[in-house]
């Protein structure tokens, strides 16, 4: 099989996931909405929550050549603004839990770096939770409401080891991105965008067709130009993040242990 045929097709994957709706136009513009239960997206750890499956998401995504571009995007007016209070892990033990932890931890950020194409996150709400998810995109939009923190660590006594410890400070700068992880603060949108985190603020009802715009103008572009861009625009960040995620993760089970 020539290296460009599709080997994967959407049909393959649309349907896998419970937390993720795609869809894609003729374009070539591929639409991830995170959620739960169809509702706003809630972070948890489970076999079928978003920890679980971003990573197999991401993977299947790089591996259709059909994709342009991808949109990032939650649902309602947050992004992912709390946990799931309805969510149970199947492990008898934390410890029992880790090794999978480790393993999904990896994959969702190392598979997100690796999808081929340029990234678009329209951050509908509060991204209070991960939120380096959507600051990894190549273009980030906000709504006018979006905050950006980091509740799932420090606040709740873990080690901000899994890839946050690599991604704020980048983006905010050492002393700026420590306070940031220690300290919990929430930046809102408009702050965020004078620090550079965020491309545009928008008004929640223009931002995705916002997000559908650029999306769009890239889609034009012929696809070497698009993969070869997205290669070069990522690749001293996938080197950080490939150097620095594991040894976090480990630092992170080893506190929690």
């Amino acid at each position: 099989m020539s290296h460009r045929e599709n080997a994967v097709q959407l049909a393959d994957y649309q349907d896998r996931f419970h937390t993720i709706r795609l869809s894609r136009g003729d374009s070539g513009v591929l639409t991830l909405t995170l959620h739960t239960r169809g509702g706003p997206a809630l972070w948890g750890t489970s076999l079928r929550s978003l920890h679980a499956e971003l990573g197999q998401a991401f993977a299947a995504i790089a591996a259709d050549r059909a994709n342009k571009v991808v949109i990032l995007t939650g649902t309602g007016d947050s992004f992912i603004a709390d946990r799931d209070p309805d969510e149970r892990q199947h492990e008898p033990s934390l410890a029992a839990m880790w090794p999978r932890i480790f393993e999904e931890g990896t994959a969702l950020l190392e598979n997100l770096l690796a999808v081929p194409v340029p990234v678009i996150a329209a951050v509908n709400g509060p991204a209070l939770i991960h939120a380096e998810i959507a600051v990894l995109a190549d273009i980030v939009l906000a709504a006018s409401h979006a905050e950006f923190a980091d509740l799932a660590h420090i606040r709740g006594g873990a080690v901000p080891g899994d890839g946050v410890h690599s991604v704020w400070p980048m983006l905010l700068g050492p002393n700026r991105g420590r306070y940031f992880l220690l300290t919990g603060e929430r930046i809102g949108a408009e702050e965020a965008r004078r620090l550079g985190v965020v491309a545009e603020v928008l008004a929640p009802d223009a931002l995705l067709p916002r997000a559908e715009e650029l999306a769009a103008q890239l889609a034009r572009l012929p696809e070497p130009v698009l993969r070869h861009t997205r290669a070069v625009l990522t690749r001293h960040i996938r080197r950080r993040v490939s150097d620095e995620l594991q040894w976090g993760l480990g630092m992170e089970a080893m506190a929690m242990l």
